[in-house]
């Protein structure tokens, strides 16, 4: 029984780090700003409550429609995972240099809004297929959080060496677990 636990906290831990990928990556972009430690860390902090608050909405949500189409949810779950780790890899490979916005004000609300959006169906095919939202919410939050912070220090110090390469990763994992769940 205990195994089955390992897998499950696996699985989410697995989730909650592809996730995050989407924010070290835009971490490491915003990180070439000159940034005080204190900024670092509110940024850090409202990115992972945006990444509690998002799939929050998403599993409300998918718990309600599962209710509904209960015999097709797991299999919507499984597409939309997919469908959502496709387009991050994709999305990688079409970007253009854009603007880094400053991390203030709109700017900073809009950073945080524009990396937590991917959670946002996550949450929805997690609440299709019925899975324990608190703690799911709980490591999305810490998990995206430290990343944030992580990013931001190394991109004090580093160049972009690595911000498509996480999302190619995230993007991988989270088709991976929409596999896992269509077969």
């Amino acid at each position: 029984m205990t195994i089955g636990y390992f897998n499950d906290f696996t699985s989410i831990f697995m989730m909650a780090l592809a996730l995050g990928m989407d924010a070290f990556s835009m971490g490491l972009a915003l990180g070439l700003q000159p940034l005080r430690l204190k900024r670092i860390a509110l940024i850090g902090l409202i990115v992972g409550l945006f990444h509690i608050l998002m799939p929050f909405i998403g599993i409300v949500l998918g718990s309600f429609i599962s209710q509904k189409l209960e015999g097709i949810a797991v299999l919507l779950a499984g597409i939309l995972l997919c469908g959502i780790g496709a387009q991050m890899i994709f999305q990688t490979f079409q970007r253009k240099s854009k603007q880094i916005l400053a991390p203030a004000g709109f700017g900073f609300l809009l950073f945080a809004i524009s990396v937590s959006l991917d959670s946002f169906p996550v949450g929805l095919s997690l609440g299709l297929s019925g899975a324990v939202t608190l703690f799911i919410l709980i490591m999305f939050g810490i998990i995206t959080c430290g990343l944030t912070w992580l990013a931001l220090i190394i991109g004090r110090r580093t160049n972009h060496l690595l911000g498509a390469y996480s999302e190619v990763i995230g993007g991988s994992i989270l088709f991976g677990f929409g596999l896992l769940l269509l077969f």
